[in-house]
């Protein structure tokens, strides 16, 4: 079995780079995306790439910065922080605010050999969308 944890990581480094072809080389034609995704965000093998290019256009800066890396059998579980500021384009149709945003997240990869298959992740949308200065603060 491949170092699973590598290819994660090859992946985010893609990702951090503007590197999105990445995506399409480590994805399984039978990639399934679980998360829950923004309006306009379509499912299966094209839910990460449009995901992250609309990430890179409102944040230009964008950051995936892994801080654990555990691999248990075909999965790889990522706990993370997404960074950026938003002086790109609209993000979720929120013009730019300037405001920088570092919020938590938790991905779960699944991998079938050396192709991801599957993903699931939570991030803190709320705290990203009050740092941005469009939502309420907890309370």
């Amino acid at each position: 079995m491949s170092d699973l944890k590598e290819l994660t990581q090859r992946l985010i480094d893609g990702i951090n780079q503007a590197n999105l072809d990445v995506i399409d080389e480590l994805m399984g034609d039978d990639f399934v995306e679980h998360e829950e995704l923004p309006p306009g965000v379509p499912g299966g093998r094209e839910a990460p790439r449009v995901m992250f290019s609309m990430m890179r256009n409102a944040f230009p800066d964008f950051r995936y910065d892994a801080e654990d890396l555990l691999q248990d059998g075909d999965k790889v579980v990522i706990r993370a922080r997404f960074s950026g500021t938003h002086n790109g384009g609209e993000f979720m149709g929120i013009p730019p605010t300037g405001n920088r945003f570092d919020i938590a997240v938790i991905d779960i990869m699944e991998f079938a050999g050396d192709k991801m298959i599957g993903h699931w992740g939570v991030m803190d949308n709320a705290a990203m969308m009050q740092q941005l200065g469009v939502g309420d603060p907890p309370g």
